[in-house]
């Protein structure tokens, strides 16, 4: 059976874990109470038998008085400071304990614990009851919007001869203009963005003014363009956000056109605003907008009802075992307390829940319940034995293929230094390519395992869907299955070689491995993790075309992963130029190296990801204007110069190159230490409880983040090996870079770990469990 404090700790909200009862420390209490007790009664063990007779007597109604209902405890009401944290509760013990003291501090610390959860579950009830009725408002505007658009379309297709241009249903006037983004709210200033702005009327315009609207003076994003629009004098905004190029080159187009429309001679209504009409891909826009922010608030709605239920399941355990150690009947007394306090006895978040879900069904899932549960309650995919025996059948085949493929090459003798170059420079490449890769993901794998297992929310952090995210089984099945591909295509190809086929017979199958990855990996069937094939390749177009799109957690940790991968990506450059080029055919593996624009390309990949990941940083700045992301974007930057250095170093060998690549990479391998220690990681804190860490750590090991931070620091100066040139004897030199590529991969690996655990810590600091959607509709000053 397990315990109740493992089950305590598996279900609870892991961001909101500082606000549940502090269950562990009340059951250290108890120990110390348990113990002081039974230190009395091994000293009372020789009491007198008529004591014993005496104390039996007194417990009768018959010849001791009758112990009142609150003989034991007192628990005293007393008014909150400030409305937000209601009642406070103090108990007071009215009898005798075996330690009174120890008795008196555990239920010091049972009070406070039930009077921050009163306060917890009052704030957050407030806020998801401000934004439910926010959203309700968004609700039946988007509802009189789309009636509107409705009966302008009808009037269109009815009325013969009007331009539906003429129609002052809908009117506008459009401005522009550049805006600073300033600070919000704790919880909207993660997704504060920069937003295309098209503004409407409505009667409900004026109850718009709450917490979660934009103010437009102070709050405005700051690469958004606004569209306003006047219908009889109403006035609402429409956010669409600028997450894609479209969007960011029309907040630019509309930015200059509005200079050019003061002084056009362009159509123009009778106060000179220019019309505008609500068209249905706007529309359309908003309400999804609107659907996220339900799904959203209904979740924050169930994580706080789980909150609620552990919570008083927590008061009645730790209580039980009081009663067990003391033999005092204290449950009763304070079961009611708690059973009456405002966490246990307000109802407004469950009507509320049950609101969201009716407006749900009615709105965005035809009268559908089942349709609508799917959004609102996703259920999770149930984990197959069946991947688990899959996950060991091609290990074991992968082990025994890799086996026996190093065998082959060490009687081959391919990879000493005068080896088969002809494979060494076209084969070698592509198994290298594969090999960082698929490292890489079973590290990701690993991550994913050790996340689970200390709670770190990454779907959360990654904004993945639950019902689609890939578990650690999962990517632990694609990597087996596809390294056990890859070593059996290349074991049978090294097989053809050592029996004397001419690589133009077989020089082919390497290619045609590569090719087969590659259309898994944009295949349009639903088969092979469609949903996370798909999201992997919009997150490289996201990478590749920035600082176009907007930059959110998924993308900039891939973009890091890709700076990891440097000599993969140079692998797959040269493979694909030895294919496409037509080299093969000649076994001129010389080409690609040789003619400088390919070599050119060569080096250039290795500047794109610090080049993709700076734009990132510049990206963030623009939308955020947080000075961190500059000193972030010089990171990268000094990393490029550190390239630069080498790839100068490789072509003139000389001092003046070889001192100036140490100073370039050692400043580099200072300046990403220092990020990654305490920025990435938030570590090296001087004021820590825990000395040189931080205050609060998911893994019980300290010497563990001591050991990481000693490892990244290792692992940090492989560049070294560019200026010594070590090899592993006689083993050829392609070789040594596979390994110390690897050894990079392995340290991002780790790294990813501890980033995330940091991202998770700052959430949980915040009380982060859910996504804030920003609103579509919004109040417009009209003196503005």
């Amino acid at each position: 059976m397990v315990k109740f404090s493992k089950q305590f700790e598996g279900q609870l909200v892991p961001e909101w874990k500082e606000a549940f009862v502090d269950y562990w420390q009340l059951k250290k209490d108890l120990k110390k109470i348990h113990l002081l007790n039974n230190n009395v009664n091994n000293a009372n063990k020789k009491s007198s038998f008529s004591r014993n007779i005496y104390t039996s007597l007194r417990k009768l109604p018959l010849f001791g008085p009758q112990r009142r209902e609150n003989g034991i405890i007192q628990v005293h009401t007393k008014l909150g400071q400030t409305l937000s944290k209601g009642d406070l509760y103090e108990t007071e013990l009215l009898e005798q304990f075996a330690d009174t003291e120890s008795a008196a501090e555990f239920f010091a610390l049972l009070d406070l614990q039930l009077n921050k959860v009163n306060q917890f579950f009052r704030t957050k009830e407030k806020e998801f009851i401000e934004r439910g009725e926010c959203l309700k408002k968004q609700m039946e505007i988007l509802i009189e919007l789309k009636d509107a658009l409705i009966k302008q379309q009808y009037d269109k297709g009815t009325s013969s001869g009007q331009n539906i241009k003429d129609d002052e249903s809908i009117s506008a006037t459009i401005s522009c203009d550049e805006e600073s983004n300033k600070d919000r709210t704790e919880q909207e200033q993660d997704i504060e963005n920069s937003i295309d702005q098209v503004i409407l009327d409505s009667p409900r315009s004026s109850e718009l003014g709450n917490p979660t609207n934009i103010n437009t003076e102070d709050n405005k994003s700051k690469s958004s363009s606004e569209r306003v629009i006047n219908n009889q004098g109403k006035s609402l905004k429409i956010h669409i956000p600028l997450t894609n190029p479209t969007r960011t080159f029309s907040a630019i187009t509309y930015l200059f056109r509005d200079d050019m429309i003061n002084q056009s001679s362009k159509k123009c209504g009778p106060n000179g605003q220019k019309k505008l009409h609500i068209n249905r891909t706007k529309l359309k826009h908003a309400e999804k907008m609107i659907r996220g922010a339900f799904i959203e608030l209904y979740k924050g709605l169930g994580y706080l009802k789980t909150y609620r239920n552990l919570n008083m399941l927590a008061f009645v355990k730790i209580l039980k075992k009081f009663d067990k150690v003391t033999n005092k009947q204290v449950l009763p007394i304070y079961l009611r307390v708690v059973e009456s306090s405002y966490f246990n006895s307000s109802d407004k978040a469950l009507k509320l829940a049950d609101d969201v879900e009716e407006i749900f069904i009615k709105h965005f899932a035809e009268d559908d319940k089942k349709k609508a549960m799917k959004y609102l309650k996703p259920t999770q995919k149930k984990e197959s034995h069946a991947v688990t025996f899959f996950i060991g059948l091609f290990g074991g085949c992968f082990i025994a293929l890799l086996v026996g493929y190093v065998i082959m090459a060490h009687i081959t003798g391919l990879y000493r230094p005068k080896s088969d170059t002809i494979y060494m420079e076209t084969v070698y490449p592509v198994l290298s390519m594969f090999s960082l890769m698929f490292l890489h993901f079973f590290l990701y794998g690993c991550n994913i395992f050790m996340w689970r297992k200390t709670r770190v929310n990454y779907s959360f952090i990654f904004e993945l869907a639950q019902t689609k995210e890939l578990k650690y089984r999962d990517v632990f099945l694609i990597c087996t299955t596809s390294m056990t591909a890859v070593i059996g295509v290349l074991f049978l190809h090294l097989t053809l070689v050592a029996k004397g086929y001419s690589y133009n017979q077989i020089q082919a199958i390497p290619a045609l491995l590569l090719l087969v990855f590659i259309l898994l990996l944009v295949c349009p069937f639903n088969i092979i993790y469609k949903s996370s094939r798909y999201r992997f390749i919009r997150v490289i177009r996201n990478i590749m075309f920035s600082p176009l799109y907007k930059v959110v957690m998924l993308d900039f940790f891939m973009a890091d992963q890709l700076c990891s991968q440097v000599p993969m990506l140079r692998n797959l450059e040269y493979v694909a130029c030895y294919y496409i080029t037509g080299s093969y055919k000649t076994q001129d593996y010389g080409y690609c190296i040789r003619t400088k624009y390919y070599r050119d390309l060569a080096y250039a990949v290795s500047f794109l990801p610090y080049y993709w990941r700076a734009m990132q940083c510049a990206r963030r700045w623009f939308d955020e204007g947080h000075k961190s992301h500059l000193v972030n974007l010089g990171k990268y930057v000094s990393a490029m110069l550190a390239a630069g250095a080498k790839v100068a170093f490789e072509k003139e060998k000389n001092m003046g190159w070889l001192c100036l690549v140490i100073v370039m990479s050692s400043v580099a391998t200072v300046y990403q230490l220092y990020w990654d220690f305490v920025k990435d990681w938030g570590l090296l804190q001087c004021h820590s409880k825990n000395p040189w860490l931080r205050n609060e750590l998911m893994l019980r090991r300290k010497f563990i983040y001591y050991f990481s931070m000693g490892l990244n620091l290792v692992l940090r100066l492989a560049w070294l090996q560019t200026v010594l040139h070590y090899n592993f004897g006689t083993v050829d030199y392609r070789v040594t870079g596979l390994f110390l590529a690897a050894l990079e991969v392995i340290r991002r690996g780790h790294w990813n770990y501890y980033r995330l655990e940091n991202e998770h810590l700052n959430n949980a600091g915040k009380f982060r469990a859910v996504k804030t959607v920003p609103l579509p509709f919004h109040e417009v000053d009209e003196q503005d």
